[in-house]
């Protein structure tokens, strides 16, 4: 589809291309500074302006001023070098890359690994994570999701509150920055996953309501207005958000964008935003040569959102799966406030495990009605799992990790289950050794009223858990430093042997036919008291998993025949364990333990 594409664009031999949509606006001109020169742009239909301009290169700052009116910033500005409240600057696109035999990884094969840029190294940038590559490489993640990098107030933020999408924080390295995180990552062999957010805005430092309707007050979300996809003037709305996604594959060279709580774009268009987006990602992975995956966020359960377009689906690649990790949250700590109370009871997690979606079409206590709908014929790679994740930690009041909710051996449990299960799995920066630094909210605003009411929304969140004590200041410094994980327990002690335990179980995934296959169609289970048995096989190999809560070591009868062996002990001394268990007749097992057994020759 041939659209205008936004914002200042060098062009060679020292001209630089401007275009704005500001429907709002009858004059549009363009500031540039150091030295001031202002250029009016001309109007070139449906509500757009462009110039091209001689003699500005590179690194040159601008505003745009409407009506010979206040000055702004570019709505589709691709660095803030002074923040969100100050100009745009000009950047050159192009790129030394290295990366030209980068061919991607499969969506089945991928093993994802969710970090925030600033709280992964004391130095909280893209270049500082180029060293931990190897390291990540060497552990069996082939893929980094980064949460969102796109110019947010201030230095400190989860990226959720971004009010220029096209741009790079500033703070993080900006764009040169990305790009040499991304070369570096295909180097190493590992994708590079961006986060997203195309439902809502951040409030400080917006812009766009002086250019356009790019907001409705017709629908709303948690978070403040709703972006306008589906009313008056909406094309062009629809264009910056599906252009920004096309731009970070295409010019930054990501390998996947995980898109943030689709289930808040409301569009009743005939053509979904989200099926216009897979429609024009197919065509650009077709003329790239590599697979360019979406990922969804969404609490709907609607298999139509992992369907494809050609039989009526969304089309999105993939969706992260909060079934799967609430009913894995429930069999770990037992937790029954808020919605965990929809997932009380060891069936939810092998409900999970067959189906996909544990809600489709049950009624959930929580909601006080029925919500999703069958998903057995979904594919399990369509769907991502964890055990943790930036809002699984970070929700909590506290900000606390499973390890110090649950304790060390069911954290080792909980990455036999995800590990282990016919789905993309996904690792949460640091459980690999362990990390005990919790993950706390943060920001950093300059708006006084805004921080305030920060901190009385995030109280208001945490009312129904009935959770004691006061969370922490999200605008504090020291919330920020401590949410930091620690690299020096990585390599001793209980940090090491945690670490082994997730490189044998990613060999062993890798390894093993029967784990390899995302088939839930091929997925059997069994519960007997304080264990839960999920069977797996493809093409002759067998696998067998035992998840054992049970308070105590307990001798269990195998449910499924077979020839069994003990391929994985998550109770093993050398995974900081007590010692594992044996299999003679019938499998003892550990308390609070894991155990992978297997069948065939592969």
């Amino acid at each position: 589809m041939i659209r205008p594409i936004p914002g200042a664009r060098p062009k060679g031999g020292g001209a630089t291309s401007f275009s704005v949509w500001a429907p709002r606006a009858g004059v549009v001109e363009v500031h540039l500074l150091d030295p001031d020169e202002c250029h009016p742009l001309r109007p070139a239909g449906d509500g757009w302006f462009t110039a091209e301009l001689d003699g500005v290169a590179p690194g040159r700052r601008y505003r745009y001023r409407l009506d010979g009116g206040d000055e702004a910033a570019d709505p589709a500005s691709a660095h803030q070098p002074d923040g969100v409240h100050g100009p745009s600057e000009v950047v050159d696109p192009g790129f030394a890359w290295t990366d030209i035999g980068w061919r991607g990884v499969p969506l089945a094969d991928l093993v994802l690994y969710e970090l925030h840029v600033g709280t992964f190294t004391p130095e909280g940038t893209f270049d500082a994570i180029v060293p931990r590559l190897a390291e990540l490489a060497d552990l069996g993640v082939n893929a980094i999701e980064l949460m969102p990098v796109a110019a947010f107030p201030g230095s400190r933020n989860w990226g959720y509150d971004g009010v220029f999408p096209y741009a790079v924080q500033t703070t993080y390295g900006g764009p040169e920055g990305l790009k040499r995180l991304v070369d570096a990552a295909h180097a190493a062999g590992v994708a590079v996953c961006l986060d997203v957010v195309y439902n809502h805005l951040g409030p400080e430092g917006n812009v766009l309501h002086r250019y356009g309707p790019y907001f409705t007050d017709r629908y709303a979300t948690p978070w403040g207005e709703a972006i306008n996809v589906d009313g008056a003037g909406s094309e062009p709305v629809r264009g910056y958000l599906v252009g920004n996604a096309l731009r970070w594959f295409e010019d930054f060279h990501v390998d996947a964008l995980r898109l943030d709580a689709v289930d808040q774009i409301v569009d009743r268009s005939a053509v979904h935003l989200l099926a216009q987006l897979a429609d024009e990602v197919e065509e650009l992975a077709e003329r790239l040569g590599r697979p360019l995956h979406l990922i969804a966020e969404s609490d709907l359960n609607d298999p139509r959102m992992v369907t494809g377009r050609d039989a009526g689906g969304l089309g999105m690649d993939a969706q992260w799966s909060d079934d799967f990790h609430h009913s894995l949250h429930w069999l770990l700590t037992g937790e029954q406030r808020g919605y965990y109370a929809d997932f009380a009871g060891p069936w939810a997690l092998a409900k999970a495990y067959r189906d996909g979606f544990v809600y489709d079409g049950l009624r959930s206590p929580s909601r006080g009605r029925r919500h999703g709908a069958g998903a057995r014929s979904v594919p399990g790679r369509r769907l991502v799992v964890y055990a943790q994740n930036h809002d699984q930690i970070g929700n909590r009041m506290q900000g606390e990790r499973l390890i110090e909710v649950a304790g060390a051996a069911r954290a080792r449990l909980a990455a036999v289950a995800v590990l282990a299960s016919p789905f993309v799995p996904m690792l949460f920066m640091g459980e690999e050794h362990g990390e005990r630094a919790p993950f706390q909210y943060f920001v950093s605003h300059t708006d006084a009223d805004l921080v305030e009411a920060v901190r009385r929304g995030r109280a208001e969140e945490f009312a129904g858990f009935e959770w004691a004590g006061d969370p922490p200041d999200p605008q504090s410094e020291e919330t920020f430093a401590r949410s930091r994980i620690s690299w020096e327990s990585r390599g001793q002690g209980d940090g090491a042997a945690m670490l082994g335990l997730y490189r044998e179980l990613l060999a062993l995934r890798r390894s093993r036919p029967a784990l390899r296959q995302l088939d839930t169609a091929r997925v059997e289970t069994a519960r007997m008291p304080g264990t839960l048995w999920v069977r797996r096989d493809q093409d002759g190999d067998q696998a067998l998993v035992c998840l054992h809560t049970g308070p105590a070591d307990a001798d269990l009868e195998l449910p499924f025949e077979g020839s069994w062996r003990v391929a994985l002990d998550s109770a093993d001394e050398r995974f900081g364990g007590p010692g594992a268990g044996r299999l003679d007749g019938s499998l003892l097992a550990r308390a609070d333990s894991a155990i992978v057994l297997v069948s065939g020759d592969a």
